[in-house]
């Protein structure tokens, strides 16, 4: 979907689609408080930004308690006179993890380290039997982010996007899906918001690099089953994690 200036709306475009879909897991793209059509500002940010008891996440908390379900969506976290772009994941009416996006997107003439601090640490949760690690958009161009967490066991990463359109975006945007999925043995759902302003594509990829459902341009909704079987024969055919050096790459 698309997000608007208005907080509201947008807050209300979630809980429409919370209450519309059955799933156990909704994803939303990046910049789900919004964003003003010429781009995000300084200024629209400090307005908007809250604290992680703030209204905007509480009520979608109360959103996912009534439901009994489980939810990613992003905000403007203002933590110890900070503002830090974050994934959160919430179920059934509690924070279960905050990612504070690591790698702001300062590049293609955007400068993402002028709005907002830069986040330090992965970020975790287990949902259905899947560990479930987030990461936001331009984080897709960092493997080492993705490996980090799949030493930890992660096998469901969740990257909620704002893919900016522009010169062979959609087949960066595929190829580094696909592959951050596949080298990891894990599924990635990548959620990405949709035109004028960015390329939509959201998608699901598999362990095994194949795409199981992915999205067009325009608003929609994608529902899509997945189960560990995957993840454990990807593990069993391909098993980069455990063929894997770690100790020699950090001396490397």
């Amino acid at each position: 979907m698309s997000f608007s200036s208005d907080k509201n709306k947008n807050l209300g475009k979630i809980f429409k689609s919370l209450e519309k879909i059955e799933a156990q897991l909704h994803v939303f793209p990046e910049y789900s408080m919004g964003l003003p059509r010429e781009g995000l500002t300084e200024a629209y940010i400090k307005q908007n930004a809250e604290p992680l008891q703030g209204n905007f996440i509480f009520q979608i908390l109360e959103k996912t308690r009534k439901l009994k379900t489980a939810a990613v969506f992003t905000t403007f976290l203002k933590e110890n006179q900070k503002i830090f772009n974050t994934a959160v994941f919430v179920q059934e009416g509690q924070v279960k993890a905050l990612y504070k996006k690591i790698h702001l997107f300062d590049a293609l003439g955007h400068k993402e380290s002028d709005l907002f601090s830069a986040g330090e640490k992965i970020s975790i949760a287990k949902i259905k039997g899947f560990i479930v690690g987030l990461a936001i958009c331009f984080d897709l161009r960092f493997p080492e982010l993705f490996r980090a967490m799949a030493y930890k066991g992660v096998n469901l990463f969740v990257v909620p996007s704002a893919w900016y359109v522009g010169k062979y975006k959609k087949a960066q945007w595929q190829t580094l899906t696909t592959a951050r999925a596949h080298e990891n043995n894990a599924y990635l759902v990548a959620v990405n918001q949709t035109l004028p302003i960015f390329i939509g594509n959201s998608m699901i990829t598999s362990p095994n690099a194949t795409i199981i459902k992915q999205a067009k341009t325009k608003h929609t909704t994608l529902l899509v089953e997945i189960d560990n079987e995957a993840v454990i024969e990807s593990k069993k055919r391909i098993p980069t994690i455990k063929l894997s050096k770690p100790k020699l790459y950090k001396d490397l």
